[in-house]
């Protein structure tokens, strides 16, 4: 059997993908082998994302649409049209018993082509809220999977089953005390993990680093800073006083290890794209989110989900610079930790890679 997955754009996008892909190897038999392909575009690390879990990547181009000059419109129409004959020749010959895609932008070419060949098509919704592509997904898809049953509701009747959110296995396995020493904390000091996502760190970059001096006096901290901030972060690490220093753990990227840093921590500051519905639910890790104010309200959405389950307190990028007083307020509050943290593990779905993956293998047969 051959299933075709694309995804992309965001990381909530290809990590769920390869999620799914994972679940789908172990599915695999002698018997009834699955042979997966990833189509979709390099332009934001997808390739070394996909090839670092061993499979094979198709490059496709991939066009946003909602953008705010008309020359940027005409653009990504065209890499929308290339994008989709790209696609219509990679099913052409790789001949997929079934499409799965994650949403976004970067899936819309390869669904399209999924129809054009008259390939069966499943689609997850990662976020809570449906954006453009995801409505035009629904359309053309035969099941869907969603993370919530509040996006259940804003989508074809009938047609979305709650699965949860997949992650890899490692942020169920992860444990504090082994997080600790793999990042080299200490274990008597409290512990705040930093991480802008993919995209839209720099306003919490920036607030932090202004911050710094006084959120080290209540914690060590780790920070995932992206690449294009860690520079600068790092210049600003060397200047603090060596104790200081030594409780400053800086990254530009983790991979293997995030799942172990995010359970080392008491408390996590993260946007909250969608991969903080199933990876803070999967690590119970109580956290402040504070929503990207640019993605069509998307994360605002998922941030207040996971703030009335109990699990997070959102603070607004406009309120960054109270972020120490918010911090400080939580990390004194033991019982407050761990109430967030039950809240959270209670609406962890660990087979969720598994349900879609069936699912996938359901709309193939």
């Amino acid at each position: 059997m051959k299933v075709m997955l694309t995804g992309g754009g965001t990381g909530g996008h290809v990590y769920p993908a390869l999620a799914v892909a994972a679940a789908l190897r172990e599915l695999s038999t002698a018997e009834r082998p699955v042979d997966l392909l990833f189509v979709g575009p390099r332009t934001r690390g997808e390739e070394d994302l996909v090839r670092r879990e061993g499979l094979d990547f198709q490059p496709i181009r991939a066009g946003a649409l909602r953008v705010g000059t008309p020359w940027g419109l005409a653009k990504g129409l065209f890499n929308l049209v290339v994008g989709v004959l790209q696609a219509a020749r990679a099913v052409g010959r790789f001949l997929p018993d079934v499409v799965f895609a994650t949403g976004g932008y970067a899936s819309v070419p390869v669904a399209l082509a999924a129809r054009l060949r008259r390939r069966p098509l499943v689609v997850y919704l990662p976020d809570l809220v449906p954006g453009w592509a995801v409505r035009l997904l629904a359309r053309l898809a035969r099941r869907m999977a969603v993370t919530a049953a509040p996006a259940a509701a804003r989508l074809p009747s009938g047609k979305a089953i709650v699965t949860g959110y997949p992650v890899r296995r490692g942020f169920f396995e992860a444990q504090k005390d082994e997080g600790r020493q793999r990042l080299g904390l200490d274990s008597r000091l409290p512990a705040l993990f930093i991480s802008g996502g993919s995209q839209g760190g720099r306003a919490i970059n920036r607030a932090v680093a202004e911050q710094l001096p006084r959120l080290l006096d209540v914690c060590q901290i780790v920070h995932v800073s992206g690449r294009a901030d860690h520079l600068w972060l790092a210049e600003t690490r060397e200047r603090l006083p060596d104790a200081r220093r030594s409780t400053y753990h800086l990254h530009d990227y983790l991979h293997e290890e995030m799942p172990w840093a995010m359970a080392a921590a008491d408390l996590a500051l993260m946007r909250s794209g969608a991969s903080t519905l199933g990876e803070l639910t999967a690590v119970g890790r109580p956290a402040i989110l504070v929503p990207y104010p640019y993605a069509g309200g998307h994360q605002r959405a998922n941030a207040r989900y996971l703030e009335e389950l109990g699990g997070a307190v959102v603070l607004e990028e406009e309120d960054l610079p109270y972020l120490f007083e918010r911090v400080r307020a939580l990390l004194s509050d033991r019982p407050r930790l761990e109430s967030m943290a039950a809240a959270l593990r209670s609406a962890a779905r660990p087979e969720a890679a598994q349900e879609i993956a069936r699912l996938v293998l359901e709309a193939a047969a």
